[in-house]
């Protein structure tokens, strides 16, 4: 685990080190911007990520177990195993990081819902793109690829106008929720591939 922290850690600390500046200048328009209206739509927003991430695995199983539907039961097992990878993943990367939330740095940004611990990289958007690039891969049609990836966007977005995010926590928590997914997909693939092949040699 510490190994694959170390390697995305590479592709993130550019995150980090790009332009202050134009990280928080952008993030003060986003926040600054807010309304009444607004933090209501977007509080709704952030708070899909659970119900979302474990909702879609959920209908699956409870889905699979009732029809005996292996098909279903693997996908489902796919999008928890992805969402809990994305999930060690950003705990390993704020715990490696550290970095303070924006409000903490910059008193003129208004946190209007919760946010705790470090800041990088953004734990919603991780699980949202997980659960989205998951989602789409499995059902690879666009009906479902756009909703999800416009769901997992406007999560994203919902971080930095509530005023718990920068901009680049936003893109490193996109990464690393898409990357896991694709690992994960193509590990799954692997496994699946490996355990159908046993079955044909047993049946020799």
């Amino acid at each position: 685990m510490k190994k694959i922290v170390n390697i995305f850690l590479i592709f993130l600390i550019p995150f980090v080190s790009v332009s202050q500046n134009g990280d928080i200048n952008l993030l003060r328009k986003i926040n600054g911007s807010y309304t009444t209206s607004g933090g209501h739509f977007f509080q709704f927003i952030t708070d899909t990520d659970d119900p979302a991430t474990f909702g879609f695995p959920g209908v699956l199983l409870i889905k699979g177990l009732a029809t005996k539907n292996k098909t279903d039961l693997w996908n489902s097992t796919e999008m928890l195993s992805t969402s809990l990878f994305s999930s060690l993943l950003v705990f390993g990367f704020k715990s490696t990081i550290k970095r303070d939330r924006p409000f903490i740095t910059y008193p003129e940004i208004t946190k209007h819902t919760h946010g705790g611990s470090y800041s990088m990289p953004s734990g919603h958007t991780s699980i949202c793109f997980a659960t989205a690039t998951a989602v789409s891969l499995i059902y690879p049609k666009w009906y479902v690829i756009a909703p999800m990836y416009t769901w997992a966007s406007l999560v994203g977005y919902s971080r930095m106008y509530l005023g718990v995010h920068y901009p680049s926590d936003i893109v490193a928590g996109a990464i690393v929720g898409s990357g896991s997914a694709i690992g994960t997909h193509y590990l799954f693939k692997y496994i699946k591939k490996k355990v159908e092949q046993k079955k044909s040699h047993e049946k020799l």
